[in-house]
């Protein structure tokens, strides 16, 4: 698989990562069977996609040690990217930045996850109660220490609540006024402060055809910075790799099924979507899938970008990481750009 460099410190990664959460958190949790996750693992790193994201809240706690289970073996061809900064109540998340809590925090991710170095550690989220300098600063004495390579910063803008009409669209390319510059405009001022006190590595937040935001902004300031860019939901949560049905219905714990995008009727609207990646990848194949089009869009928007696609199945991580051999024209760039929008808000 193609390496990306991501960051000032020049690390390597495969062009395609694996996101874990769904192994553990957020998506269907009759189907997370550990057997079946680890073997996904396995799969990806097989294949080339070297970078593993999770964090300590996926689980809680469960996701870190289920890599830990494949870390112990294959440390050496794996790139370990988690998180700190949120705690997990029964009905509650929260933030917290505190410099004590962030280096406990690593110290346990480290134990659970059996490795003696973090590659990169990402802030989850700012802590609304601590300047998130302090937080940083403590990030920083934790790359000093040697426990960590480099840090990230997990990006999380404000999304308009109203649904967006058939045909809209934010702009997709950098410079043109729309909804991506003010959702990241908090993100970006909290980016340039933490920069002053220690280089930020790479930047995670969503970006996909259906939710293309981040490409006014978030991504030029990366670009222009050397700092690399992980491209987080790449898939639409599932629902671009065209698997899923209109009205199939969730499970209560699923995050789809309280999401308006998700609805039978948002659902049916936004087949469009996939109609054209699909159209798109007939053209390069007929072993190639409309979920690997979507990853070879995002691979497109510039070589600081890796796509983290989240998957607890062998198959899907197979599938994923062979995107990265699939090269997008021109002419089927400007087809995707010219699809219609999503219909629905994400809120």
């Amino acid at each position: 698989m193609e390496r990306r460099t991501i960051g000032a410190p020049g690390l390597a990664v495969g062009a395609i990562g694996l996101g874990c959460m769904p192994m553990s958190w957020a998506y269907t949790e009759s189907r997370r069977h550990g057997e079946g996750s680890l073997r996904a693992v396995h799969a990806a790193l097989d294949e080339g996609a070297s970078l593993l994201d999770t964090a300590d809240m996926y689980g809680p706690f469960t996701n870190e040690l289920l890599l830990g289970r494949v870390l112990k073996e294959r440390r050496a061809e794996a790139f370990v990217s988690t998180k700190c900064g949120l705690l997990v109540g029964d009905q509650h998340i929260v933030a917290n930045g505190r410099p004590g809590y962030v280096k406990r925090a690593c110290d346990a991710s480290l134990r659970r996850l059996q490795t003696d170095v973090i590659d990169l550690y990402q802030l989850h989220r700012p802590d609304p109660e601590v300047p998130v300098e302090e937080t940083w600063g403590a990030l920083a004495e934790l790359v000093g220490a040697g426990k960590v390579r480099a840090l990230g910063f997990c990006a999380v803008g404000a999304r308009a609540t109203a649904p967006r009409a058939a045909g809209a669209r934010a702009a997709r390319g950098p410079g043109r006024p729309g909804a991506g510059a003010a959702r990241y405009e908090v993100t970006i001022r909290q980016l340039e402060r933490v920069q002053q006190v220690f280089p930020v590595s790479a930047v995670e937040a969503e970006l996909s055809v259906w939710s293309p935001e981040a490409l006014e902004t978030l991504l030029p300031w990366c670009a222009a910075r050397g700092v690399g860019f992980l491209a987080a939901m790449p898939l639409g949560s599932g629902f671009l790799t065209g698997t899923l049905t209109p009205g199939q219905g969730f499970e209560r714990e699923d995050v789809r099924a309280r999401h308006p995008r998700f609805t039978a009727e948002a659902m049916a609207a936004n087949q469009p979507l996939v109609a054209g990646l699909r159209r798109v990848a007939l053209r390069h194949g007929p072993e190639v899938t409309a979920a690997q089009v979507a990853l070879a869009w995002v691979l497109a928007q510039g070589p600081h970008v890796v796509p983290v696609p989240g998957t607890k199945r062998e198959r899907w991580a197979v599938e994923n990481a062979r995107a990265a051999e699939v090269l997008l024209t021109a002419a089927d760039l400007r087809e995707i750009a010219a699809l219609p929008g999503a219909v629905g808000s994400w809120d």
